[in-house]
């Protein structure tokens, strides 16, 4: 099944791997750094012109680690994933 982080993306739930509330991740400098050479390798992908809540880290099989800025609070893709046809494997990770 597919999820939706909005502004038009949605990615399959078994490739997304973390979810964070970009307000508590961002505290860390661990977070930062990360942050830092996602954008610099070209893996960091914003998505809208809102401001970002959650940072999704999605890891597809065979390819590219993407890390999404998502306008949707973590919550509601929990919600998403873990809904009908959402993430069944429970190896995604939400931290708050």
């Amino acid at each position: 099944m597919y999820v939706h982080l909005g502004g038009g993306v949605t990615v399959p739930s078994r490739e997304v791997a973390a979810v964070f509330d970009l307000d508590n991740a961002t505290t860390s400098i661990h977070t930062r750094r990360f942050l830092e050479r996602a954008q610099e390798e070209g893996m960091l992908l914003p998505i809208g012109e809102d401001l970002p809540k959650s940072l999704v880290v999605c890891c597809p099989k065979g390819g590219w680690q993407r890390v999404y800025l998502s306008p949707m609070s973590p919550a509601t893709l929990q919600g998403r994933l873990a809904g009908p046809g959402g993430a069944r494997n429970g190896t995604t990770q939400f931290l708050r």
